[in-house]
């Protein structure tokens, strides 16, 4: 490894434990653990959110895509945006921080149970995190150990070992302080460095008219294998209703576009700040954060392929050996100037701690609040909490040492899919449906959950046919073969079945007199806002 490379990466491993040292000597309580104290500041908050929203998932996963799949994958820009940022920050942020704070909730499990008056949807929610995360905890691994091993020639088994170690140190001790605090400095370091990627590739291919016109007029290359599913090139969006189509629109789009609200790791991050006017502030800031990172990721794995076909001969896929997550790190290491590739390593290793340390924090909260704590009402819990993070970082590890090539987009859209039909509509209802019962939300969380669950194993063909169990049981790769279900991402079929169950349950049900008195409560903290 270049000295100067083990200089910018030492320097950086020690800010990181200097402010997971500070965070840790402020820690003091489980609030303080668990919420940051619900004290931080909307610009910490603000790109702490963001940081944890794009990962390497975001960037080599999802830029890797951009690369095959083309410019249409830029409409999750806009609901990243639209929909992550505003919309859950205005509409779902102010009434999560007004009531999680009536309720004195310290995770997303928490505050649902609460909310309802009911133990099983702490103690259920808390199992569903720690058990579904960790597929998303290894993509972003794999992402950011990919890019260690095409650019700086490391070994990927060390690579994961190494990011793991570096993360839990600071995750482990100081709590969710110690996240957001060294998020936000990662979210700076994030920003500057894909705004000089996007700058880059534009200034290497001649001009944004020159670019985009290169990349146009070489749709004749788009691979017929591609094509006969429904693909028209890079730049132009796939034929409505073909397998292409359904693939992009309902997997890579709606799914982590519309499936970012109902993040318990994200959603957490409302509970942390003082008031409302925080929220008011934070929206400007991440929304500029998650535009820069998402836009350059996306635009610039498009372009690759205009690079690599006038360098190479070759589109960006075939450059990559077939992986598409080694689209982005093969573009960086062939088309960048030594001392940029430092940078970007630097900004990948952002990426993916920033989005780890909240991931691997949410599953010992999972283990030490949500299950241990609460089952046994005992407020000491963070030894317990801490185990629980150690456990999380285990299993992501060795996820990322067997599972295949190419799955870094594919995990995070499967985690994101089953948070948004399990929790969702239970989390809407929560903040707006001051009529909705205790049994709706628990029939709600059970029939989304499920019901992904179902889709992901027998009728979903990406994931059915790896995994193997439909074709065992039935003797097919999936239950419906025609046109378009088996291409239909399991959240457009779970979600919409988990919130008509939530409402005709809730319907056929009523919360006591006690309960709807104290939910009326509830609703006037979130009416004056800053309780």
């Amino acid at each position: 490894m270049n000295y100067l490379l083990a200089v910018i990466i030492l320097i950086y491993i020690a800010m990181m434990v200097l402010v997971g040292y500070i965070a840790w000597k402020r820690t003091t309580s489980n609030e303080d653990y668990l919420v940051a104290g619900r004290k931080t500041s909307s610009f910490i908050m603000a790109l702490s959110y963001g940081a944890t929203f794009i990962s390497t998932a975001a960037i080599v996963g999802f830029g890797g895509l951009a690369g095959t799949n083309g410019m249409g994958i830029l409409w999750l820009v806009f609901l990243n945006i639209a929909v992550g940022i505003f919309i859950a920050f205005v509409f779902f942020g102010k009434p999560t921080r007004a009531i999680g704070k009536y309720l004195n909730a310290l995770t997303f499990p928490e505050f649902l149970s609460r909310r309802f008056n009911s133990k099983f949807i702490q103690y259920f929610s808390g199992l569903l995190i720690f058990c579904a995360m960790p597929v998303y905890a290894a993509s972003v691994l794999i992402g950011a150990a990919r890019f260690l091993e095409t650019t700086l020639s490391m070994e990927f088994q060390i690579a994961i070992i190494i990011l793991a170690i570096i993360i839990g140190f600071y995750v482990i001790f100081g709590g969710l302080k110690g996240v957001m605090y060294t998020d936000a400095l990662q979210g700076v370091i994030m920003f500057f460095g894909m705004l000089v990627l996007l700058i880059s590739i534009y200034w290497l291919l001649g001009g944004i008219t020159e670019a985009h016109t290169a990349l146009s007029n070489m749709a004749p290359l788009f691979p017929e294998s591609a094509k006969a599913t429904g693909a028209t090139g890079w730049t132009t969006f796939p034929q409505v209703g073909s397998v292409f189509w359904w693939n992009l629109v309902t997997s890579i789009i709606m799914g982590v576009g519309i499936g970012a609200i109902a993040q318990p790791q994200l959603a957490v991050r409302f509970m942390t700040v003082n008031s409302n006017k925080e929220l008011n502030r934070a929206v400007l800031i991440g929304g500029i954060f998650i535009f820069v990172a998402t836009f350059s990721a996306y635009v610039v794995g498009s372009l690759s392929n205009a690079y690599f076909y006038q360098t190479t001969g070759q589109i960006a896929i075939q450059a990559a050996g077939g992986n598409v997550d080694k689209i982005i790190p093969t573009f960086i290491s062939s088309a960048m100037p030594t001392w940029f590739t430092y940078v970007f390593t630097l900004t990948l290793l952002c990426a993916a701690m920033s989005t780890l340390s909240t991931q691997f924090h949410s599953q010992g909260s999972a283990i030490g609040h949500d299950l241990y704590a609460a089952f046994k009402k005992d407020k000491e819990s963070l030894s317990i909490t801490r185990i629980g993070i150690l456990i999380g970082i285990i299993l992501a590890v060795l996820l990322a040492f067997i599972l295949p090539a190419g799955v870094v987009a594919q995990g995070t859209t499967i985690f994101f899919g089953i948070c948004a039909a399990a929790f969702m509509p239970v989390y809407i209802c929560a903040l707006f449906w001051k009529r909705t019962t205790k049994q709706g939300a628990i029939a709600g969380i059970l029939s989304g959950t499920f019901t992904s669950l179902f889709c992901l194993l027998f009728t979903h063909q990406k994931e059915a046919a790896g995994i193997g169990l439909c074709k065992l049981l039935t003797g097919q790769t999936v239950l419906f073969t025609s046109m378009p279900w088996p291409y239909v991402d399991p959240m457009i079929i779970a979600l919409p079945i988990s919130a008509i169950i939530t409402i005709v349950v809730t319907l056929l049900t009523k919360n006591s007199k006690e309960e709807q008195e104290e939910i009326d409560k509830m609703f006037e903290s979130k009416v004056s806002g800053d309780v």
